[in-house]
């Protein structure tokens, strides 16, 4: 099956309803689990990217938010929020069928408040876990 033919059905959803197109599909063993495409404009929403709609359906489908032995086949090169979602799933691998050409368009501030009760409550949980 060609994985990225089917991303491409996707993306053809998405602008039939007016948004970027851009479609997503993650496979498993030679098997679709999940497929998705750009919803942000629809659904008011800056997270209702294809690609964490398909990784928020293969951890359902998976009952598991550990993809790794899962391949994400995606029309456009990932933003660096799907990026992230990627690589937070522990997807295997992500195969892009175009590259990005823009760099992030917007710029967020961050400031730290560098309070040790923030880093205390992480480490004792962690260390309770290991």
């Amino acid at each position: 099956m060609d994985f990225m033919a089917e991303a491409l059905k996707e993306a053809a959803k998405a602008a039939k309803k007016g948004e970027v197109p851009i479609g997503a599909v993650i496979v498993r063993h030679g098997e679709i689990i999940a497929r998705a495409h750009n919803l942000r404009e629809c659904r008011q929403n800056a997270l209702a990217h294809a690609e964490i709609i398909a990784i928020d359906k293969a951890c359902k489908a998976l009952k598991s938010w550990r993809l790794d032995d899962c391949v994400m086949y995606v029309t456009l090169e990932p933003c660096a929020m799907c990026m992230g979602a990627a690589v937070n799933a522990r997807l295997q691998k992500v195969i892009a069928g175009a590259k990005s050409d823009s760099d992030l368009n917007w710029k967020t501030d961050i400031e730290f408040d560098l309070d040790k009760d923030c880093s205390d409550i992480l480490r004792e949980f962690f260390k309770k876990k290991r």
